[in-house]
């Protein structure tokens, strides 16, 4: 009985860790780090975009010339498709959020796969490439997410460092919290729109941005996009 009690945990357990832990490797691999030896760093945005802090954070891109990695979800992408297109134009590699910004640890495999088809379709009819690359919303995956995923030719993408922009701490906190957590291969979580709300605002996360960009230059780093293999 102990034994049978103890295989319960650890399956449980086992369970619980793939669908909550971002880069579990329970229900299928997510890349959760740049394998480099050099001190590089991918900065990663999701939720967007928004009408009000993707085009700064663009231009802040722009000026720095850094490339980053939106995770764009889908329904937003219909209210602003030219957003979309922008990205795609600056040279930014575009993934998958999913169309409606649901956790899917206990979605049905039907769901999942409507949530992701949509959110691919929306990013094309907006002009851009079909994404590589798929970004589970809070990092939440049922079994079958990632090879639901894989199917539609997009990589489970999780992250290293998540600052809880968010929760919109502060410009100078966001900018600290990055920095102090920061690491070489760094897959940084940040937001440039609202899962729950079109119009949320992000505009503490496009302020803090220049001032990461230039301090985690300052400490040698150089900003890297996701890996095609």
């Amino acid at each position: 009985m102990i034994a049978f009690a103890a295989l319960g945990v650890s399956v449980i357990g086992g369970a619980v860790h793939g669908a909550f832990h971002r880069n579990s490797p329970i229900f299928g691999r997510a890349l959760g780090k740049i394998d480099s030896d050099r001190k590089v760093v991918a900065l990663t945005f999701d939720d967007g975009p928004n009408p009000d802090a993707t085009p700064v954070i663009l231009d802040t891109l722009a000026e720095k010339g850094v490339r980053a990695t939106f995770f764009i979800l889908g329904s937003h992408a219909e209210r602003w498709p030219e957003l979309v297109r922008r990205i795609s134009h600056e040279g930014h590699q575009i993934g998958n959020h999913g169309y409606f910004h649901q956790r899917l640890h206990f979605k049905s495999p039907f769901y999942v796969s409507r949530d992701i088809r949509l959110g691919l379709r929306a990013i094309r009819r907006a002009g851009a490439p079909a994404p590589r690359y798929f970004r589970a919303p809070h990092g939440f995956r049922s079994p079958w997410t990632s090879s639901i995923a894989s199917s539609y030719g997009e990589r489970t993408v999780g992250w290293s460092l998540g600052v809880w922009d968010s929760d919109r701490p502060g410009v100078e906190e966001i900018v600290r919290r990055t920095l102090e957590g920061v690491s070489p291969g760094s897959i940084v979580l940040l937001h440039d729109g609202d899962g729950n709300n079109p119009d949320g605002d992000r505009m503490q996360t496009a302020a803090a941005l220049p001032h990461i960009i230039d301090r985690l230059k300052n400490e040698g780093y150089e900003f890297a996009t996701l890996p095609t293999e």
